[in-house]
């Protein structure tokens, strides 16, 4: 019996995700806290042989030794870091008030109350005291130190008196900020602004602050939009010097520079954008060569020529890290003269690129490569709308270069579907506005054959150049470099996803990491056009872990690579051209780079692309409930794509969601099923599960909170019992 469980266990190991590990490694360190290890007496305890789980226990251990959970007592040895107790987390208020504190050094998330928050803020990194408690029950503590604050600034709104001013902050905030009157800054009563807290005295409830930049009028498109941007800590707009900077620099290519390079310019070049793209990060070349094959060549804007390390210009870029894209406008990079001029590869100008050159055959099957510097001349600018009618009609400029690229794709695409790569088409929501910003109708994209061409071929050398570096055929010393990473599924969300859509007579293989991708793609092929696809897409997105930058390479199990990166969009991400730097580098025969550094700069990257994604989906959120806030009383039909302990999320036909709340739902008293994604009445075990159609009135949109309310009509509902 023993042998059975300890063999069952190793099993279970071995689908073992990063978050997982560390909280094996953890247990280990935790049941002995004297004890040192290494990685490859955490593999033998944790019966792990597989080589790739064995090389992420290095990686684990290397981060919770940063994270300051574990400390390196002498090169590859660890030891758990003792605090008594206490731990060191990050504070998730929640809307009532009192907040959960998660930390890699338990497994439950500590519960502290408002009265023991003692002055921390959403977000903040802070030292938590943890009180006695039996085994089973929620762990309480109280915060004892902010260790870091999340934010320094603050959006919200002015609420103002006689003597003295409120400021309300946006988003979860357990405390409002006292301002005084001569503070104010100019702001008027209701008004949207930024503040910034200068004092918190021991005994105050509420901190002090003053207004550092008044937004403007509450409803105003523009005061919106910034207000999101300052809500994330993204930039509204570029520093002078930096503008000042970018007109410097020269938009002829020198001559002796353009020597230096390999010459494309006299092979047919394309790019293929969105219709209302300025900035040109990719472009392809094609042509048949003599030896039969096809040269393809993923030309990138070669941004690292402008942009020096350490200038201004680098330092603005490297602190953004991203463009952002919201609903109405793209807060970009790099100013300007920069992602719209001088390296956009704008139609019928000299350009310079980073480029990887790929020779396939017929059958797309690499036969030689090539990375380095480039000129380019682009012959001609596509839509994707253009390239498409050239796919499906045969006919076009450039035909035969558009329908051989798109061959080609097909092909590189199916191979990779086959080794193991997912395939989840989202649809994109997007908006007609008028020049006010306001939403006159909702529409949506999806990716179609001239999407999957680019798709494809930026893949391609993404991936090639991550190996080249990687995975270098001399097999020397590895080299320190930027990889695209993404860690395999958490088992358990796996198992209840698979129990979830059972539900709906479908089903997952949960063996190797090979099986769960193909009949995960088997699934979406499965659901596409079905009134349960958004609700199943969804929740499988949730089940995965999210992409991020590192330097430790861990290979990414949504595409199924084993070595991949982000070399193809350096105008709009900071990562790319640290790809460009690190390649050039390491063409010239330069020695490896400082590990730490450059791991400092990826967790930065990914931080900010973290931000950007959710200040995206806060301006949908903001043109969705402003597009419906003429619409109250009207019925709607919705399918619930949520449910928490406090209601049920609904989402409408046209991709707007409002929420239920759990109190209006006066028939019963209702439990959440967090395992079935239901609640449950007590009394009549009536059950509202996600995938289920509603029909819905909408009696509020709160447009400050960005939230509708929504009420149920009851007769018209259609449930599965």
């Amino acid at each position: 019996m023993a042998k059975h469980k300890k063999d069952k266990r190793a099993k279970l190991v071995e689908t073992f995700n990063k978050p997982k590990l560390k909280n094996a490694i953890l247990n280990i360190f935790y049941d002995q806290p004297e004890r040192t290890y290494n990685y490859k007496q955490i593999a033998d305890l944790l019966k792990i042989q597989d080589p790739e789980i064995v090389k992420l226990v290095f990686v684990v251990l290397e981060e919770l030794a940063e994270s300051t959970s574990l400390q390196i007592v002498q090169r590859g040895k660890y030891k758990l870091k003792s605090r008594g107790g206490s731990i060191i987390g990050m504070v998730d208020i929640q809307r009532q008030g009192f907040a959960y504190i998660t930390s890699e050094e338990v497994e439950k998330p500590v519960l502290v109350s408002a009265h023991n928050l003692n002055h921390a803020m959403d977000g903040d990194k802070v030292k938590v005291l943890l009180y006695a408690m039996h085994k089973k029950q929620q762990p309480e503590g109280e915060v004892v130190e902010v260790l870091e604050r999340a934010k320094s600034v603050y959006v919200g709104t002015i609420t103002k008196s006689r003597n003295f001013s409120f400021f309300i902050p946006s988003g979860k905030s357990a405390f409002d900020i006292f301002i005084p009157n001569e503070k104010l800054n100019g702001a008027k009563d209701g008004q949207k602004a930024i503040a910034k807290i200068t004092e918190w005295p021991a005994r105050a409830k509420n901190p002090f602050g003053e207004i550092i930049e008044v937004l403007g009028d509450v409803g105003n498109n523009n005061t919106e939009m910034h207000a999101i941007l300052a809500e994330f800590d993204l930039p509204l707009r570029f520093p002078e010097n930096v503008l000042k900077a970018a007109e410097k620099i020269p938009d002829l290519i020198p001559a002796e520079e353009i020597e230096r390079r390999r010459d494309m310019r006299g092979i047919t070049t394309l790019t293929i954008d969105p219709h209302d793209a300025k900035d040109f990060d990719d472009a392809l070349s094609v042509r048949k060569l003599e030896n039969g094959h096809w040269e393809v060549g993923v030309h990138i804007a070669d941004v690292s020529y402008y942009v020096s390390p350490g200038s201004i210009l680098d330092e603005e870029a490297y602190e953004r890290a991203t463009s952002v894209y919201l609903v109405d406008r793209v807060v970009p990079m790099l100013p300007e003269k920069l992602s719209n001029g001088v390296c956009s590869l704008r139609p019928n100008e000299d350009k310079l690129c980073f480029s990887a050159i790929f020779q396939l055959d017929d059958e797309a099957e690499i036969q030689k490569q090539w990375f380095g510097r480039t000129v380019i001349h682009s012959d001609k600018r596509f839509a994707y709308e253009d390239a498409q009618a050239i796919i499906e009609t045969g006919e076009g400029e450039l035909k035969d270069e558009v329908l051989t690229l798109h061959r080609l794709a097909v092909k590189l695409r199916e191979s990779r579907f086959k080794k193991g790569s997912l395939g989840f088409e989202r649809i994109e929501v997007k908006f007609n506005l008028d020049e006010n910003g306001k939403p006159l109708s909702v529409y949506f994209k999806e990716a179609k054959e001239s999407n999957h061409l680019v798709e494809e071929f930026m893949l391609l050398a993404n991936k090639r150049v991550a190996e080249f570096i990687g995975n270098p055929e001399d097999h020397k010393t590895p080299r320190t470099f930027v990889y695209r990473i993404h860690d395999k599924p958490d088992p358990d969300k796996l198992m209840n996803f698979n129990h979830f859509i059972h539900k709906f007579g479908y089903g997952l293989q949960l063996g190797t990491p090979g099986q769960i991708s193909k009949s995960m793609n088997l699934l979406m092929t499965n659901v596409r056009g079905k009134n349960e696809q958004n609700v199943i897409e969804t929740l499988a997105i949730r089940t995965m872990a999210k992409a991020a930058y590192s330097t430790r390479n861990i290979g990414h199990y949504g595409l199924s690579f084993e070595y991949y990166t982000h070399f193809t969009s350096p105008i709009r991400r900071y990562p790319d051209v640290m790809v460009h730097r690190l390649l050039e580098r390491y063409l010239e025969g330069g020695r490896t780079v400082n590990a730490p550094k450059w791991e400092e700069m990826c967790k930065h990257s990914s931080d900010m692309e973290n931000k950007a994604a959710n200040a995206e989906r806060s301006s949908i959120k903001y043109k969705q409930v402003e597009f419906m806030q003429d619409k109250i009383g009207e019925e709607f039909t919705g399918v619930i794509s949520g449910v928490t302990d406090w209601g049920i999320f609904v989402e409408l036909e046209n991709k707007c969601e409002g929420m239920v709340s759990v109190s209006s739902l006066d028939d019963d008293f209702y439990i959440f099923d967090e395992k079935n994604y239901c609640l449950v009445g007590r009394h009549s075990h009536r059950k509202f599960q996600l995938g289920d159609e509603v029909k819905v009135e909408i009696i509020r949109a709160n447009l400050e909170k960005k939230q509708l309310d929504f009420r149920l009509i009851k007769e018209k509902q259609k449930s599965r019992k």
